[in-house]
């Protein structure tokens, strides 16, 4: 948990290659040395407690929230119901304010082989306040359930934030205690940076999808109350043209929706928010990023866009290294 430091330059698009000769060690904002096993568990069965879909009729499951603007005073709220379709709506109220309010969003579903998913809504809450803790409810008409969370600073220089740092999570029984020590870590979290691999429902045959309302439910119990700014991983091409299946990234983008038009992004695999002094840029691993490419354009005119006296944590997510080195790098320092 903590922020990590680069640097980039517009000439070096690719890959975000750092170069270094000595180890470099120095003091600062690493907060956590958890490390999961490296041997393999099995999955949690599909009647594991973590998995429990939530009582009442249609009652939404699967929320999970992420950011939704570019600097942090939009959040994009997302859910499953499963009965019928149900309210598109968002109520929400700030902790100290009197009025409610609310914000309509759309729904979506999809097929996947000889799956269907449930009904996919995303509302997106704008004009938030910095700073503020908010109340939300979805289900609307239903099962109403209601959650919370906290909105960024403003964006500036001198603002302390905490992220989490999370990837290739899975559903497994080392999965749970990885969310687990992330909960309990009295350093708090206020958003979980996620570098990709998120349910491992193509692991299973036929790439069963029932494996991507599992995680959902699973990770809620976090993702609920603060954003995970998402990257796509391997695990979520979902391509199998043996079974008929080929669109990549069908199910991660029908689920997990994030603000990439607010950066001028043409696809949602990378984008880039600012949050408190971070600049962060999403890179995508699994789509063409070679000179002239889409995200290699976009990359090009998003790097100038850094000002390092506004945010100076400059934060790129991948799901794969652009470079592989022995270099032995410990960040533990200011930017």
């Amino acid at each position: 948990m903590g922020l990590l430091g680069s640097s980039s330059s517009s000439s070096s698009l690719v890959a975000i290659i750092l170069v270094l000769n000595v180890v470099v060690v120095c003091n600062g904002g690493k907060t956590s040395t958890f490390v999961r096993k490296v041997e393999k568990t099995p999955d949690m069965p599909l009647d594991s407690d973590v998995f429990r879909i939530p009582p009442g009729y249609n009652a939404p499951q699967q929320v999970h929230i992420t950011q939704g603007d570019h600097v942090g005073k939009a959040v994009i709220v997302s859910w499953v119901t499963v009965n019928e379709l149900g309210s598109n709506t968002v109520i929400y109220w700030s902790e100290n304010g009197k009025e409610k309010k609310q914000a309509e969003g759309k729904v979506t579903t999809y097929k996947f082989y000889n799956y269907t998913s449930g009904f996919i809504h995303h509302t997106t809450i704008r004009n938030l306040k910095f700073n503020t803790k908010y109340y939300y409810v979805v289900g609307i008409g239903h099962t109403p359930r209601q959650f919370w969370f906290i909105t960024p600073p403003e964006v500036g220089p001198d603002v302390p934030y905490t992220f989490g740092l999370i990837g290739d999570l899975g559903q497994s029984f080392d999965s749970n205690r990885t969310l687990t020590h992330y909960e309990l870590n009295p350093q708090k979290g206020k958003t979980v940076l996620f570098v990709g691999d998120l349910s491992y429902a193509d692991n299973y045959p036929n790439h069963d999808n029932v494996r991507w309302d599992t995680w959902g439910r699973f990770v809620e119990r976090s993702v609920a109350y603060q954003p995970w700014i998402w990257t796509a991983g391997n695990h979520e091409l979902d391509f199998a043209p043996e079974i008929g299946e080929t669109k990549p990234f069908k199910p991660y983008t029908k689920r997990y929706h994030v603000p990439y038009k607010a950066s001028n992004s043409t696809a949602p695999f990378w984008y880039s928010i600012k949050r408190a002094s971070a600049y962060i840029i999403v890179l995508a691993s699994y789509s063409a990023y070679g000179k002239y490419t889409p995200q290699y354009k976009w990359l090009e005119q998003e790097l100038p866009k850094v000002n390092r006296t506004e945010t100076p944590w400059l934060i790129v997510l991948m799901h794969s290294p652009g470079i592989i080195a022995t270099t032995i790098i410990i960040w533990r320092g200011k930017p």
